[in-house]
């Protein structure tokens, strides 16, 4: 029974003490962390936004050859450029980061899990499927290309969105991926900040 009894307060000291760290603390901890792991803490989501807008930009440009569009190029290109960027890097840093900084992620995997989710819906379909009714919009506006009536509208760019997707497919694979690695090291980055000796602490006692 006392075994049992240890076994449940060392559990229970494990998932909660990077919980009693109000979110002050916690920024006072990351400013002790080397210069590298601050930085890419700070600044690492940023690759992944910044791949979001290239993927939009390859998107937009693979639909406007299929609708024949070439009307439109630079507020298209400002639009699919700025939107993914914001959206993805807001998204990994309320669902990711803000969850680190507050104590409420303490799952590696989990952290894989949402960063890879964020890799791929908001980084990847996000921008796919924003490219297809913006061009859509200007194929109607300027009469580049037939678009089919209501019934068959959703059967007909299923099929115009099958071949470009096939060709991005490897760009969604490389965005899930980046986004889990990018999870997993941020959490990685948390634990070795909340397991940071506290300045004029013994070590002793953090190890207790």
């Amino acid at each position: 029974m006392a075994g049992k009894e240890f076994l449940d307060h060392s559990m229970e000291k494990k998932i909660n003490n990077p919980r009693s760290y109000p979110e002050p603390s916690f920024q006072n901890m990351l400013e002790r962390l080397p210069q590298q792991d601050q930085n890419f803490f700070h600044t690492g989501a940023f690759v992944l936004s910044f791949n979001s807008s290239l993927l939009a930009l390859i998107s937009n440009n693979l639909f406007r050859k299929l609708m024949h569009v070439t009307q439109a190029r630079y507020s298209t290109v400002a639009a699919m450029s700025f939107l993914p960027f914001v959206t993805t890097t807001v998204a990994y840093e309320a669902i990711i980061k803000q969850s680190l900084m507050t104590g409420n992620l303490n799952c590696e995997i989990c952290a894989m899990v949402r960063g890879g989710l964020i890799g791929g819906v908001v980084g990847f379909f996000y921008p796919f499927i924003l490219a297809l009714p913006l061009n859509a919009l200007l194929a109607t506006r300027y009469y580049t290309t037939p678009l089919p009536n209501k019934e068959n509208a959703v059967r007909f760019w299923i099929l115009a969105s099958k071949p470009i997707f096939k060709k991005m497919r490897f760009a969604a694979f490389i965005q899930v991926a980046f986004g889990a690695y990018l999870g997993s090291k941020h959490h990685k980055i948390y634990v070795k900040m909340i397991h940071m000796p506290e300045p004029g602490r013994d070590s002793e006692e953090i190890r207790e």
